[in-house]
């Protein structure tokens, strides 16, 4: 639907055309804010959402209630506290040239009397952030949500490096700014979750929103997040009176503020700002894809108030998509840890932003389908955030005669057994749990530590002991002698001794440990102690049906269809069989089972500080025996935090909620 078309559309025609878009849109919006897991490019969104804007300003009354033009970032339906904002959190228009960024700056001033200057900013590629301060304190830290009401990720905040827990001043202030993952970070988490066999995400973007986002605020510091800060809410209150002067006061308060941004009235200078910027990005740390053009007066932007949606004073010029052309000579399938099937395009090397690519994932069958990529194409190339190259489309005018689509695998390519989609997913997966390409990713995980806790066995050593035939699966582990080990390189007899003795000493773990490393998909640690609790032994799990699994408290329908069906293999069973026969406990040892009758029993329960008489881990445990669900954040729903000395944010956060807070000394009463 090109605009030349939505000038001449009549109404029956753009009626026809608004809802189809708008349902696309809101699909898109929902993957990339709530999953953070987009299935296009920022590029592709922006064009449907510009041609949405069209025909919504040719026919008003064709706005439907649930149009992206009358929202702002993503829900808020999530697990996470609400924190309301009193000053709403709004998006940005955009602009695509340099042309329309002179339109709008000349409707901009000649709307205005007086000379307007601009702050000219990099556009980072991450998600907004608010952070709150009282008596130059830490307290709150939120995502923008739907603009009104947002998630709070407080504990998460605290865990990121570059924002201070106290200012330099002891002032009363909020501030908002961008949460990013650098790329080097990026680069080393996708890396990760593929040798792990998990799904990689899509940009930068995306990692950083699944980061900030998660329960666990241990993971959220794995992922060694950053931020930069650029707006100060009540400005008046500190006396600043511009932006640039803005992010000088609150660079001194101590945050990290970006040092790129120029100030000026010169359409030309900025022209010259935007090509260098433009040039230079792909040498940036970090991911940027575009430049925010800001009134620099902060009386003039107060003047100029905001849309329903949007400020007026400020426009975001997008980035192009960087593109090359190459040809498709092949597809690779490979293999990960869980058994999801990824297909690689093999390309002819070509420059691509700052590098040569030569390969392109494609993600999953469906995707090439869709986009009908076959062996010959020509096709054009992309970074998805500047650093994972995607194809973006099939250039159809350069397809050779005769080029059939692409065969999709039906077995798979390691072990030849029947490839499979599980509950209507979109990845082809193999499930047979002795596949040699997953096997050496299994050994490792299984010798892991919340797994078998097998010290000394890392991955250049499972690597040596497949090599040489030892291994074939997990289960071969425990028929390893010194004669076969002294065939590794570097390992004599101390070496050995110690791996055999860590071997050895795992054959006594409780079974949840076996469950966890198994591998079995969709069962964490904290999974597979919830089974093992409840059935007691592997050999009781293995009988049971999914409505049963299912039943057992925090396990549900997901986690049992997967258990179940994992255990229907012939060589599951065969696994497990090889385990009893080595001597591998396969009963639960972790002691009493929860009470229900405690103090504590069904509260949730927050520790924060240190205390005299445990360690955090046991205080954990010892509350979880007496059925407390322990969290590591403060929300509303927390009925308790115990605090110990040093406490720290989570008791403020307590405090302010009004949420019980329990000290050492009453504690150790009620244990």
């Amino acid at each position: 639907m090109a605009e030349q078309d939505i000038a001449a559309m009549t109404h029956s025609d753009a009626a026809t055309a608004v809802q189809p878009l708008v349902d696309q849109l809101n699909q898109w919006r929902r993957e990339y804010y709530d999953q953070d897991a987009p299935t296009v490019d920022d590029h592709q969104y922006d064009m449907a959402y510009q041609k949405l804007l069209a025909l919504e300003a040719k026919f008003p009354d064709l706005v439907l209630p649930d149009s992206p033009s009358q929202a702002v970032g993503g829900s808020v339906d999530t697990d996470f506290a609400k924190v309301p904002h009193p000053i709403p959190m709004l998006s940005m228009g955009d602009v695509f040239s340099l042309e329309e960024l002179q339109e709008w700056a000349e409707r901009l001033e000649g709307g205005v009397e007086e000379k307007v200057d601009y702050n000219v900013e990099l556009k980072i590629d991450g998600l907004s952030l608010s952070l709150v301060y009282e008596n130059g304190k830490l307290v709150q830290g939120s995502t923008r949500g739907d603009g009104n009401v947002g998630e709070d990720v407080t504990a998460n905040v605290m865990t990121i490096k570059d924002i201070p827990h106290q200012l330099k001043q002891p002032l009363n202030i909020e501030v908002r700014g961008e949460c990013y993952m650098p790329k080097k970070a990026f680069a080393k988490l996708n890396a990760a979750r593929e040798a792990q066999g998990l799904t990689t995400f899509a940009n930068p973007r995306n990692a950083a929103a699944g980061s900030l986002r998660q329960l666990d605020p241990k993971v959220t510091k794995a992922r060694e997040l950053a931020t930069f800060i650029y707006t100060l809410i009540d400005p008046e209150r500190f006396n600043v009176t511009t932006q640039h002067d803005a992010i000088a006061f609150m660079q001194d308060l101590g945050f990290v503020t970006n040092p790129s941004s120029i100030t000026t009235g010169d359409l030309k200078q900025m022209d010259t700002y935007i090509a260098d910027q433009t040039a230079d990005r792909d040498g940036l740390a970090y991911g940027i894809d575009g430049i925010v053009v800001k009134v620099n007066s902060l009386a003039l932007q107060q003047e100029l108030g905001n849309t329903v949606k949007v400020p007026r004073w400020e426009i975001a010029y997008k980035f192009p998509p960087e593109q090359a052309e190459t040809v498709v000579r092949d597809i690779d399938w490979t293999i990960g840890r869980t058994g999801v099937v990824t297909p690689t395009a093999v390309m002819d090397p070509v420059p691509l932003a700052g590098t040569t690519v030569a390969r392109a994932t494609l993600h999953n069958a469906d995707l090439i389908a869709e986009k009908d990529i076959r062996i010959g194409d020509t096709v054009l190339l992309h970074k998805a955030g500047d650093i994972i190259p995607e194809v973006s489309a099939v250039v159809l005018s350069k397809r050779p005669e005769g080029a059939v689509p692409a065969v999709i695998p039906t077995a798979c390519p390691s072990c030849g057994q029947p490839l499979v989609h599980i509950d209507g997913e979109v990845a082809l997966r193999c499930i047979n749990p002795m596949c040699p390409a997953q096997v050496q990713e299994q050994l490792t995980h299984f010798a892991s530590r919340l797994a078998m806790n097998i010290d000394g066995l890392g991955p250049k050593i499972i690597a040596q002991l497949q090599a040489k035939g030892l291994v074939k699966d997990v289960a071969d582990l425990y028929h390893l002698t010194a004669d076969d080990l002294s065939t590794l390189d570097k390992f004599k007899e101390k070496s050995i001794n110690n791996l055999l003795k860590a071997i050895d000493n795992s054959r006594q773990n409780s079974v949840e440990r076996l469950l966890f490393g198994l591998g079995i998909r969709h069962v964490g640690a904290k999974a597979a102690r919830l089974l093992a609790e409840h059935f007691g032994d592997i050999e009781t799990l293995m009988g049971a049906d999914e409505a049963t699994i299912a039943d057992v408290a925090n396990i549900g329908p997901t986690i049992a269809a997967s258990v179940v069906q994992y255990f229907q293999r012939d060589t599951a069973q065969a696994l497990i069989e090889d385990f009893r026969e080595a001597g591998v406990n396969l009963t639960y040892k972790g002691g009493a089972p929860v009470a229900t009758d405690s103090f504590f029993s069904g509260k949730t329960v927050v520790i924060t500080g240190s205390f005299a008489a445990f360690t955090r881990p046991e205080l954990t445990a010892k509350l979880q025996a007496l059925g407390a669900k322990v969290t590591g954040s403060v929300s509303k729903r927390t009925d308790l935090v115990v605090a110990g000395e040093k406490a720290g944010s989570k008791l403020t956060k307590a405090q302010t909620l009004n949420v019980p807070v329990m000290d050492e000394k009453e504690l150790q009463t009620k244990l």
